[in-house]
Formats: C-alpha cells, sequence, structure tokens
C-alpha cells in the first residue's frame, strides 16, 4: 500500500499559518490541518502522525517533543533548532526542504 506524504505546519499566529500552508502546499503529498502555538501542535501531531514538521516561530521545545515521540519524523524550520533536518529562509524555501532537496547555492561538489 503506499501512503502519501504527509506534512504538518506549525505558527505563531493564524496569519502566520496561512501564509506558511500557502507556501507549503504541493499536490506531492498531503498538508493535513495545521496549528498555531506549541499545544495545538502536539494534539494535530499526535492525530495526523505526519511524516514531516514544518514549524516557523520560536518552537525549539516542541520541536524536541515531536522528535521524542517520532524520532524518524524530518523536521523543517525558519531558525536554528537542535535535531531539525533543514533550516529555510523562507517559506519559499520549504517545498524543497519538504523533499529534502538542497537549498539554491548549497554544497558546492
Amino acid at each position: 500500500m503506499c501512503r502519501a506524504l504527509k506534512v504538518l505546519c506549525v505558527a505563531e499566529d493564524p496569519e502566520a499559518l496561512e501564509r506558511l500552508r500557502r507556501a507549503t502546499v504541493s499536490s506531492e503529498w498531503e498538508l493535513v490541518p495545521g496549528a498555531v502555538g506549541e499545544a495545538e501542535a502536539l494534539v494535530r501531531l499526535h492525530e495526523a502522525r505526519p511524516h514531516v514538521l514544518v514549524v516557523f516561530g520560536p518552537f525549539g521545545a516542541l520541536v524536541a517533543r515531536a522528535l521524542d515521540a517520532y524520532p524518524g519524523l524530518r523536521v523543517v524550520v525558519d531558525r536554528d533548532v537542535p535535531g531539525a533536518t533543514s533550516v529555510v529562509t523562507s517559506p519559499a524555501e520549504v517545498r524543497d526542504a519538504v523533499l529534502d532537496r538542497p537549498r539554491p547555492g548549497g554544497p558546492v561538489l
């Protein structure tokens, strides 16, 4: 059975969440209902069991708790957070990070 990749977005307020979701949406994965704040994010995380967590805001504790519960979770963040899989500088970079593609101007081989 093939399952769609599920992505959960978390932001600090409803407007930021909506911007992040618009930047993240793709036909290549399922965007599950997003969350505003850590408490709501933890509920959504346990309900939806996403494969990727996209977090914009000061949510280092959320990332730590999410990775404790789901060690294989990929985490895309907008700032340096221990355990994050990818750090992006803008919502425009989220889609590539979800697919685990290197950022433009990444490593030169």
